[in-house]
């Protein structure tokens, strides 16, 4: 890969030959279209059309992966040829626009009439075009940095209920997590700016005790405000949890957009907390969509500093093994020469119980670790959730299995009777 050209690889299924799909793939990406049109000059050409680098053809299959109307019109039975195409564009073609970036790498691509299916694998960019973008404002380092945590796990909860409580209920209970010791607290995506609890009387009334807390103790407890909405909206709910002394702000990545998390950015210093739900409407078809590292890729570029990773043994429909692929995403600079890497927040259905399983996979501390119930349900309260995971977080690093350390640990004792029926 040159400075002047990014590549995008795929997984695609075609009845054709794969080389001819890649090459209508290249020309509908950038210069061409399915017949060359007045203009097209070969210099035109030679300088703005998309390049098949690689094509590697993998064991076909009996059946297609999704319908096509135009496939089935024409006749075609199989066999069904799958292949991983390697791509590369002009970076003159998009410049540093993130939309049109997404747009070329995936796009019309997903509507192609010569497939079956198609997915984005991997984006790969050159460092001078990496620079061309933003970088996280906090990432790893700049998460402990502000929440004074320096080694270790960050534990962090989630507000339950979801949506419903008062700004007043809220503030509450954000008290008593503070009180028990978590290091980050997240407002859940579908909790932004309800009538019953508008961030203009939530951020306040929450961080009235967040200031209280760090003025007792001297700890300061990330808050994650979910702030999505339109893009003007966004800027001025980032403002007041900037004036009320807060350092994080959260929003749901493909609702807002990759032009409102880029105004997003430019307009604040907090830390962004990326919430990707809905990427299981891009992801979960092994034939359709685009992978984690991809998708973290684009947003990345946008500046966001913590991305959702789910969580291991969680409730949703990711295997571990996607889980812990995504979290050594997020451990990974895009380009050599640039420390762009963020915090990775595991979380669904995570307690003290999926701790050791964590701890194996990715060998390290630098990640949000979110456990909603595991620790607002715990039979001894709040606190002792809290207590119970780093109990967890304990154990695993020493090597010690979770029951064998419990015997000296009453919280973790307590998560595995209740947590582990």
């Amino acid at each position: 890969m040159t400075q002047d050209r990014f590549e995008a690889t795929y997984l695609i299924e075609t009845p054709l030959a794969p080389a001819q799909v890649a090459e209508v793939m290249a020309g509908e990406q950038s210069c061409g279209t399915f017949a060359r049109v007045e203009g097209e000059t070969d210099e035109l050409r030679e300088r703005a059309r998309a390049t098949v680098e690689h094509i590697e053809e993998l064991e076909s299959v009996n059946a297609p992966s999704l319908p096509n109307a135009l496939l089935e019109r024409k006749g075609h039975t199989g066999p069904w040829r799958r292949a991983r195409v390697r791509i590369s564009f002009p970076v003159a073609n998009v410049g540093a626009n993130l939309p049109t970036l997404a747009a070329t790498v995936s796009g019309n691509l997903y509507d192609l009439g010569e497939t079956s299916g198609l997915r984005l694998e991997s984006l790969t960019l050159p460092a001078t075009y990496r620079a061309r973008f933003e970088l996280p404002r906090f990432g790893i380092a700049g998460t402990r940095q502000v929440t004074g945590v320096a080694t270790g796990a960050l534990v962090g909860t989630i507000i339950k209920p979801n949506v419903g409580f008062s700004a007043a209920q809220t503030a509450e209970l954000v008290g008593r997590l503070c009180a028990a010791g978590v290091d980050f607290i997240k407002d859940d995506e579908v909790c932004a700016d309800p009538d019953h609890a508008p961030l203009a009387q939530r951020v306040p009334a929450v961080m009235a005790v967040v200031r209280e807390h760090q003025q007792r103790t001297g700890k300061h407890v990330m808050v994650a405000f979910n702030i999505t909405d339109e893009t003007d909206a966004m800027k001025r709910h980032a403002d007041l949890v900037e004036r009320e002394g807060g350092s994080c702000v959260m929003a749901s990545l493909n609702c807002c957009g990759y032009s409102g998390m880029q105004t997003l950015r430019s307009h604040t210093g907090l830390a962004i907390h990326g919430h990707r739900n809905g990427y299981g409407a891009l992801s979960r078809h092994p034939l359709l969509g685009m992978s984690f590292q991809a998708y973290q890729t684009l947003w990345r570029l946008a500046g966001v500093d913590h991305m959702h990773v789910h969580g291991l043994q969680g409730k949703f429909s990711q295997s571990d093994d996607e889980v812990i692929e995504s979290a050594h995403d997020c451990y990974t600079p895009l380009t050599d020469g640039f420390d762009d890497c963020v915090m990775p927040a595991f979380s669904s259905g995570q307690w003290a119980g999926t701790v050791p399983a964590t701890w194996a996979a990715v060998k390290s501390d630098d990640l949000l670790f979110m456990s909603g119930g595991g620790i607002l349900a715990h039979p001894g309260g709040p606190a002792a959730g809290v207590a119970s995971i780093r109990q967890a977080w304990a154990a695993a690093r020493a090597g010690s299995s979770l029951s064998t350390f419990a015997e000296q640990a009453p919280e973790l004792a307590a998560a595995l009777a209740f947590f582990g029926k």
